[in-house]
C-alpha cells in the first residue's frame, strides 16, 4: 500500500522547487486535513488520498494555506482544483481553461447571469493555479504576469463576443460574422498600464481605454453609436467586477480615457485622436506606451494604435515637455510622501525604490528617445531595459540590477496581494504579518527579508536619482498672480496678503501643486488653463470668508481627490453663486468640507441644475437610495454603498440649507427620512445575512422604534440615532431552523447586536449612524431586543414617566409592516392612558432641576441645556402628550408641531406662540451649527463664515443682536416653563 500511495503521489503534476515554511506548523496541517477532508466529501478520493500523505508536495501545500487564507478558503470551497492537476500540468490546464472561456460566449443557450457564473468560476481556478506555480518555483514572475494578463484578455475576450452576439441578436448590430463577433465590429477596447503590458500583477485591476468606429460595417445607426457602445461597456464592466456569490472576474477602471470626467464610456476614433493631438497630456503619452488592443476589433485597435503613433513618438521633444515628463517625477515623491525607506508599511509600487520608479525610468527614456529609435518602443518593462543599454542610453550594470530588482519586487507585491485577495501594495505593519510575506518568498524570517528588500529599494533609488541629477524646473504664469519655479514672487506675496491670505508663501506653493499637474484634476493642459483663468476669482472668493489660509487649505485638499476638472471649473467660472457657495463650504462649514474632500465626487450633486429646487423629501430620497443598491450586492458591499449614500446626501440636504432652498424644519426631516431609508435597509441586509447562518424563527418579525430626534423628525447633521428594536413570533416557536439554531430570545439579541455594528461599526467608508439602545425598557439593564408582549406589559405597568414621555415621540420607522402597526397602536394607546397630571409634571420638573446640576450648560450657545433651552421645549411638548393637553387630530411625534397644537386650556395663544418662536429659532441655529462644524460651538472661535449663515437664517443684522436675541428668547422660555409645568400644580 506505501509503495502504491508513493506512486500516486507522484502522480500530481506540480513539483514545488522552493520550499515554504508556515508560520504554524500544527495549525497548517488541520487546514490541510480539513481540505482533506473536503475533497473525500467531494468524492475526490484520488486527491484525498494524495493530501493525507506525506511528503514534500503536502508540505508545500500545508504552508501554503497556512500562509494564505484567500487559497485557503478557494481552495476548501472547490477542493477539485487541485485534482485536475494529476491528470494535466499548471500550463496545459491553464490552456485548458483559456480554451473553454473563449468558447463560453458562443455556447448555446448563454445568458449574461450564466457567462458571468463561468467566467468567474474559470478564473478562480486560474488564479489558484497560478498562484501555486509561482510559490512553487514551477513559474518565474515574468511568466505568472503574463499568465494573469492572458486570463484578463480572455475573459475580456469572452465578454466582449458575448455582448457583440447579443447587440446583434437585437438589431442593434449587424455583424459581418456572428462566429467571429469581434471582426469589423469596430469596438476597440485597448488594455492599458500593466494589462496592455503584459505585466498584471495578481490582484490587479485592470485598466481598459473604449473607442469605436462609427462607420464600421457591423454599425447600424452611426448617430446612436455612442450611446450603444457605451451602454456596451457599462455591461462589460458590470459582467466582469459584479461581485456575486462566485465571487468577481477583474475589478475594471475606465478613468484612463480621455478626460474622463465629461466624456461618455466609449468614445468616437476621430474624437480621441482630435484630442489626443490637441489636449494630451504627456503623462498620456507615458500611458499610451503600453496600450495594447485586448479584445474587441483588434484589427481597428491596431489602426487606430498606428494613427496615434506621431502623438506618442515625437522626433523631436521641446522643453515643456521634458519639464512636463519630470514634473511627473516630482509628484511621485512630493505628492506621495513617500521619503523613508523603510520595510514595514513600505509601498512596494509607490515607495522609494519601488516598482513605480523602474518603470518611470524606463518610460522618461522612451518618451525622449522613442520617436527618433522605434526598438525603444515596446510595452514590457524588463525587455525595454535591455533596449536601453543596447544603443547606450544606461549602463549594463544598471540594466542588470533594475532587471533584478524589479522582477523581486514584483514577486514581494504578488505575496502581499496573495494573502487575501486584495489590491494592495503595502507591506504588513504587524511582525506576523511581515513574517508571512517572508516565508511567502521563501525566506527563512522577516529579518532575512527585510535586509534583501531594503537593499533592492536602495539599488533602485540610486539608479533613480542618477536619471534625475539635471531635471529643469518647471515655470507657469497665471496672469497678475505669478507662481513660477519654486521661488515666491514678492509681488504676488503682498498681493495675496491684500486678499486676505496671512500664510501667502505657503498658498503660492499650493497654487503651484495645481498648475504643475500634481493631481489628476490638473493633469489635462485645458483643465489646467480653467484653474488659472479661475484663480484670481478663486482667491478673492476664499479671502472673503474671513478665514481665507483655511478655505483655501480645504479647497487643495478636495482638488487633490477629484478625478477630472474641466466641467468644474467652467462652471464655477460662469456660476459666481456656485463659486459663493463653494467658498462658504471650505470657510465656514468644515463638516461639509470633509465630506467633499473624502468623497470628491459627491460634489458631482451640485452640477445637477435642479439640485436647489428638487426637495429632498422621502419620496425622492427613496428612488435614489433604491438607484444605488440596485443589483446582487453582498452584505459588506451593501453596508458600504449604505455610508456613501448617507454620507452624500446629507452633504446635498446641507448645501441646500446652506443655500436656503430649504428651511431648518424641511432639512431635519430630511436628515429624519434619510437616517429611516438607510437604517431599514440595513436591517434587511441583516436579517438576510442572518439567515443564513442561523435560520429564521416561525413567524418571526422585526419592528424598529425610531426615538428621540429621529422619532420626531427633527434630526440634524450631526445627530445620534435612538431606537427600540421588537420582535415577535409564533408562540410555539423554540429555536430558529438554520445550522446554528438559536432560542428566539437570543435569536434576536444577536441579530439586534449585527444590525448595530452594521449601522455604527466603522468600515473604509466610515460609520452609517451611532445607535444608541438605552430608551428601551429596563434601559441598559434590559436586553437589546424586547419581545412586543414585554414591551405593553413593561410600558403599562413598569416605565418611569420620563419614559412615557419619551414614547411621546416613539415612531416606527423599519421592519414588519403589521408589527409596525402594532407598535404603533400600542404607543398611541399607552400615552393616552388617564394620569395625574400634577404627578407628571412634578416628576418633569423635578427631572429638569436634576438635569441642570448635573450637566450645566458651557454657555448661551449650549441650546440644549440652557435654562430655556431645548430641553424646556421638548419637556412641554412631551407632558402636554401624556397628559391630553394636545388638541384633537391625528398622532403627531415632532416638537414644533406638539407646541403649535397645545390646548388652549393648557397654554395660552401667546405662550403657544411664543414656545413655536423659540422653537423655530433653537432649530435654526442648531441645524446650521452641527451642519457647519462638528465639535463645541466656541463663542470666540466661531468661522465668520459660520456668523454670517448664522445671521441668514435667523434673518438678523449682526451677531450681537443674535445673542442678545438667544438670551431674550430663553429667558421667556423658562418663565413659560415654570408657568406650565410647576405653576399649574398647586
Amino acid at each position: 500500500m506505501a509503495v502504491r500511495a508513493a506512486g500516486e503521489q507522484t502522480n500530481w503534476l506540480l513539483k514545488p522547487a522552493a520550499k515554504l515554511a508556515p508560520l504554524d506548523q500544527n495549525r497548517a496541517r488541520r487546514e490541510l486535513s480539513e481540505i482533506t477532508s473536503a475533497a473525500q466529501e467531494d468524492g475526490l478520493t484520488r486527491l484525498a488520498k494524495f493530501l493525507a500523505g506525506k511528503g514534500a508536495s503536502q508540505e508545500f501545500l500545508a504552508a501554503v494555506f497556512d500562509l494564505s487564507p484567500f487559497l485557503r478558503g478557494t481552495v476548501r470551497r472547490r477542493p477539485q482544483i487541485l485534482g485536475a492537476l494529476f491528470d494535466e500540468t499548471v500550463e496545459t490546464r491553464l490552456a485548458s481553461i483559456g480554451a473553454a472561456i473563449d468558447k463560453a460566449a458562443r455556447a448555446e443557450g448563454i445568458s449574461e447571469n450564466s457567462l458571468m457564473m463561468e467566467l468567474r468560476q474559470w478564473k478562480a481556478e486560474a488564479h489558484i493555479l497560478i498562484a501555486l506555480a509561482d510559490l512553487s518555483g514551477e513559474a518565474e514572475t515574468a511568466i505568472t504576469v503574463r499568465r494573469l494578463s492572458d486570463l484578463a484578455d480572455a475573459c475580456t475576450r469572452a465578454a466582449v463576443d458575448f455582448l457583440l452576439r447579443d447587440a446583434h441578436g437585437r438589431g442593434k448590430l449587424k455583424l459581418p460574422d456572428p462566429e467571429d463577433p469581434a471582426r469589423r465590429s469596430g469596438w476597440i477596447l485597448l488594455g492599458m498600464g500593466k494589462l496592455g503590458a503584459h505585466e498584471l500583477n495578481f490582484s490587479s485591476d485592470i485598466d481598459l481605454v473604449v473607442f469605436f468606429d462609427p462607420q464600421a460595417p457591423a454599425v447600424v445607426d452611426p448617430l446612436d453609436a455612442t450611446e450603444l457602445f457605451s451602454r456596451l461597456t457599462r455591461r462589460l464592466v458590470r459582467i466582469l467586477q459584479d461581485r456575486t456569490e462566485h465571487g468577481y472576474v477583474f475589478r475594471t477602471d475606465l478613468r484612463l480615457r480621455p478626460d474622463p470626467g465629461s466624456t461618455p464610456l466609449a468614445i468616437p476614433v476621430e474624437a480621441a485622436l482630435r484630442y489626443y493631438e490637441a489636449r494630451g497630456q504627456n503623462w498620456e503619452r507615458a500611458a499610451m506606451i503600453k496600450a495594447r488592443p485586448v479584445a474587441g476589433d483588434l484589427a481597428a485597435g491596431a489602426a487606430f494604435l498606428k494613427d496615434l503613433q506621431p502623438y506618442i513618438w515625437r522626433k523631436y521633444m521641446d522643453y515643456a515637455a521634458i519639464a512636463d515628463v519630470h514634473s511627473i517625477k516630482r509628484q511621485i515623491h512630493a505628492h506621495k510622501g513617500h521619503g523613508e525607506i523603510a520595510v514595514k508599511g513600505h509601498n512596494v509600487k509607490l515607495g522609494r525604490g519601488g516598482i513605480r520608479e523602474i518603470e518611470f525610468f524606463v518610460q522618461t527614456q522612451q518618451l525622449i528617445a522613442g520617436g527618433r529609435f522605434p526598438e525603444l518602443r515596446g510595452r514590457e518593462t524588463v525587455p525595454m531595459l535591455g533596449q536601453l543599454a543596447a544603443r547606450g542610453w544606461i549602463t549594463a550594470d544598471a540594466r542588470d540590477a533594475l532587471a533584478r530588482q524589479y522582477w523581486f519586487l514584483r514577486r514581494v507585491e504578488h505575496a502581499v496581494q496573495m494573502v487575501a485577495d486584495e489590491q494592495i501594495h503595502i507591506l504588513p505593519e504587524d511582525d506576523e504579518g511581515l513574517e508571512r510575506i517572508a516565508r511567502m518568498l521563501g525566506f527563512a524570517d522577516a529579518a532575512v527579508f527585510a535586509e534583501a528588500f531594503r537593499a533592492a529599494l536602495h539599488q533602485v533609488e540610486r539608479h533613480y536619482a542618477a536619471l534625475f541629477e539635471t531635471a529643469p524646473e518647471l515655470s507657469a504664469g497665471i496672469g497678475n498672480l505669478v507662481f513660477t519655479g519654486d521661488v515666491d514672487d514678492p509681488d504676488t506675496l503682498q498681493t495675496l496678503q491684500r486678499l486676505g491670505f496671512q500664510r501667502a508663501s505657503d498658498i503660492c506653493r499650493v497654487i503651484r501643486g495645481w498648475h504643475f499637474g500634481r493631481y489628476r484634476v490638473t493633469q489635462s493642459a485645458e483643465a489646467r488653463e480653467r484653474l488659472t483663468e479661475l484663480t484670481p476669482a478663486l482667491l478673492q472668493s476664499f479671502g472673503q470668508t474671513r478665514r481665507a489660509d483655511e478655505a483655501l487649505m480645504r479647497f487643495d485638499e478636495f482638488l487633490a481627490g477629484l478625478p477630472a476638472g474641466i466641467q468644474l471649473f467652467s462652471l464655477l467660472q460662469s456660476n459666481p453663486a456656485l463659486l459663493k457657495l463653494l467658498a462658504t463650504i471650505m470657510g465656514a462649514a468644515p463638516r461639509l468640507a470633509a465630506i467633499i474632500t473624502r468623497r470628491p465626487h459627491v460634489f458631482d450633486g451640485l452640477l445637477d441644475p435642479a439640485l436647489l429646487t428638487e426637495l429632498p423629501d422621502r419620496a425622492y430620497l427613496s428612488g435614489r437610495l433604491a438607484a444605488f443598491l440596485e443589483g446582487d450586492r453582498d452584505y459588506e458591499d451593501v453596508l458600504d454603498r449604505l455610508r456613501i449614500f448617507a454620507s452624500e446626501q446629507k452633504f446635498l440636504i446641507g448645501v441646500r440649507l446652506l443655500a436656503g432652498s430649504i428651511d431648518p424644519a424641511r432639512a431635519g426631516r430630511a436628515f429624519s427620512d434619510l437616517a429611516d431609508l438607510t437604517i431599514e435597509a440595513a436591517l434587511q441586509a441583516v436579517i438576510a445575512e442572518f439567515a443564513l447562518r442561523h435560520g429564521r424563527i416561525a413567524g418571526g418579525t422585526v419592528a424598529l422604534l425610531g426615538m428621540g430626534k429621529l422619532g420626531s423628525r427633527e434630526l440634524t447633521a450631526g445627530s445620534d440615532v435612538d431606537l427600540i428594536l421588537l420582535y415577535d413570533h409564533d408562540t410555539d416557536a423554540e429555536e430558529s431552523d438554520g445550522d446554528k439554531p438559536l432560542a428566539p430570545s437570543h435569536y434576536y439579541s444577536r441579530m439586534t447586536q449585527r444590525l448595530i455594528s452594521a449601522v455604527s461599526a466603522p468600515t473604509a467608508e466610515g460609520v452609517l449612524y451611532e445607535l444608541d439602545l438605552r430608551l428601551r425598557p429596563s434601559g441598559n439593564k434590559g436586553p437589546v431586543a424586547t419581545h412586543v408582549d414585554a414591551f405593553k406589559k413593561y410600558q403599562r405597568k413598569d416605565a418611569w414617566t420620563w419614559e412615557h414621555m419619551a414614547l411621546s415621540r416613539a415612531r416606527a420607522i423599519g421592519g414588519d409592516q403589521t408589527l409596525c402597526t402594532e407598535a404603533e397602536a400600542e404607543v398611541a394607546a399607552v400615552l393616552a392612558l388617564p394620569r395625574d397630571s400634577a404627578k407628571v409634571m412634578a416628576e418633569a420638573s423635578e427631572m429638569r432641576t436634576m438635569i441642570e446640576k448635573e450637566k450645566p450648560p458651557r454657555d448661551l450657545w449650549d441650546i440644549k441645556l440652557i435654562p430655556g433651552g431645548l430641553i424646556d421645549l421638548e419637556f412641554i411638548a412631551q407632558v402636554a402628550v401624556i397628559t391630553g393637553k394636545v388638541e384633537a387630530g391625528g398622532r403627531i411625534t415632532g416638537t414644533a408641531e406638539v407646541l403649535s397644537r397645545l390646548a388652549p386650556d393648557f397654554a395660552e395663544v401667546q405662550v403657544r406662540q411664543e414656545l413655536c418662536d423659540a422653537y423655530a429659532l433653537y432649530l435654526a441655529l442648531t441645524q446650521m451649527t452641527r451642519l457647519c462644524i462638528t465639535g463645541v460651538f466656541e463663542r470666540d472661535d466661531v468661522p465668520p463664515g459660520l456668523s454670517d449663515l448664522l445671521l441668514a437664517v435667523t434673518d438678523l443684522p449682526d451677531f450681537g443682536v443674535l445673542e442678545a436675541h438667544l438670551k431674550e428668547t430663553s429667558q421667556k422660555v423658562r418663565k413659560d416653563f415654570d408657568l406650565l409645568l410647576r405653576a399649574k400644580r398647586s
